[in-house]
């Protein structure tokens, strides 16, 4: 099945097949969530929610979106090395890629030089994860489906093809992969009836920023409690004392049958992380998240033997850099909860290969999300999970920040603290023209505007200026 001229047209032929890329595009897209203090957390106290844009465009009219989160500075230098690995796509014909996307996979991370700067890890991976996410929006809307759809409805044999195996065959190999999958098959149908009918659970994160007021925490917890929402996140890791206060703040919103989490963004030291989660500990969290370095894990394993005593468990996976990584965090017991996150490793193909290893291991996937486009692609991630996978919701939540969903043009929809699934072919990661227009660094209609009222400094460097 292909789309052509705005028409679904169903042919023998794989997927993609006649539909070569003829261009990529990579943008800067920034937000100023700086100025209302969104994102805050103990670590990154000043954020303006940005990504790496790519456009695939191919010799029909059907393309493909995808995008790499970023804090604002720096997302140029994404930009930078997704224009240097561009030529590793363009020219190709889709079916060539979506055929055993694996392989493709592994080429476009094994290139012999560019290797050298980001061997799967870094601003290359970062550049990695947003053109294979544009890959599979193109896929998906090859395919007419939305993304969560496509991985569904896939023969278990092209899924697993899609997934590089290498470096993590000593805890799932591609044939104990596909024995799992064939293994969920039972009650496939089910549970996606369920699915979207219901939906699948949320948390919000958006009541815990640290520059938020009390009186804003507040007014947020009782927003998101009247919306149905059970589970609440705080940031936490800047001064002990005034954790307690929010922490109590917020149980006072919220009442102790709700489940409260605490992030400090990697701020601590190990036995410092130890510590000051024995100082919370009264206010029963379910989990840590990143108390310490994200590298580290030898010393998420330790903190999460001196907490489990405690009942709270460690999560983390956002700032993991590569699949090898989430190997040893889930091995060593490091995590308690695994936080795939759809940019930082490099996109669908990899972030499936840590499902399949935390399956193996029993222990669940929480995804993070919140950041521009992330809310809009976990959640095909979780629902492959759910449906083909894990078959369980037991543990698992995703992650929801109510922002920049407005510049998309298919945001995701979250009802009675459940995310709806999604129906629009590929995904879910098309920014509006207007919005990636007016807020394209630097000279975007928005940050012009900014600029010329010194709201921001004006840029200088590459980009020209004073």
């Amino acid at each position: 099945m292909s789309v052509h001229n705005g028409r679904t047209v169903t042919n023998s032929k794989a997927p993609g097949t006649g539909l070569v890329i003829r261009n990529l595009q990579a943008r800067d897209i920034r937000f100023p969530t700086s100025l209302g203090a969104h994102g805050s957390d103990a670590m990154h106290t000043d954020p303006d929610y940005s990504c790496a844009y790519v456009v695939i465009y191919t010799e029909r009219d059907v393309e493909g979106h995808g995008l790499t989160f970023t804090l604002g500075r720096g997302t140029e230098i994404v930009v930078q090395a997704i224009n240097s690995m561009s030529s590793m796509v363009i020219g190709k014909d889709a079916a060539e890629i979506f055929q055993n996307f694996g392989a493709f996979w592994r080429q476009l991370t094994s290139e012999s030089q560019l290797r050298w700067i980001g061997p799967e890890k870094g601003v290359v991976h970062l550049a990695t994860a947003a053109i294979v996410n544009a890959l599979w929006d193109l896929w998906g809307k090859v395919e007419n489906k939305p993304v969560w759809k496509l991985l569904v409805d896939m023969e278990p044999e092209t899924l697993v093809r899609a997934i590089d195996f290498r470096y993590i065959t000593d805890v799932v190999t591609p044939e104990e992969a596909l024995a799992m999958l064939k293994k969920a098959a039972s009650g496939k149908e089910e549970r996606e009836a369920e699915l979207r009918r219901i939906g699948y659970p949320a948390y919000t994160t958006q009541v815990g920023w640290l520059g938020y007021t009390s009186d804003r925490v507040k007014e947020l917890c009782a927003k998101y409690l009247a919306e149905g929402f059970t589970a609440f996140k705080v940031k936490v890791g800047q001064n002990l004392e005034d954790d307690k206060r929010r922490c109590a703040m917020v149980r006072e919103v919220i009442g102790w049958d709700k489940v409260l989490m605490v992030d400090a963004n990697q701020i601590w030291d190990v036995q410092q992380s130890i510590d000051w989660m024995k100082e919370l500990a009264e206010f029963k969290p379910l989990w840590i998240e990143e108390p310490t370095s994200p590298d580290d894990v030898l010393g998420h394993a330790k903190i999460s033997q001196a907490l489990k005593p405690l009942g709270i468990g460690v999560a983390t996976g956002e700032m993991c850099c590569n699949r090898v990584l989430f190997k040893q965090f889930l091995q060593s017991g490091g995590m308690q909860f695994c936080q795939i996150d759809s940019c930082r490793i490099g996109g669908v193909n990899e972030i499936l290969s840590v499902y399949f290893m935390a399956k193996k291991l029993g222990v669940p996937v929480c995804p993070h999300a919140g950041g521009v486009g992330l809310c809009e692609m976990v959640q095909h991630l979780q629902m492959f999970d759910y449906v083909c996978l894990s078959g369980t919701k037991e543990n698992r939540v995703v992650e929801f920040v109510d922002q920049q969903h407005e510049h998309f043009e298919n945001p995701t929809v979250v009802k009675r603290a459940h995310y709806q699934v999604p129906i629009v072919p590929g995904y879910s990661t098309k920014l509006k023209p207007a919005s990636a227009e007016a807020y394209e660094y630097p000279n975007g209609s928005k940050w012009q505007e900014m600029f010329s009222k010194g709201i921001f400094p004006r840029p200088a460097g590459k980009f020209g200026g004073n």
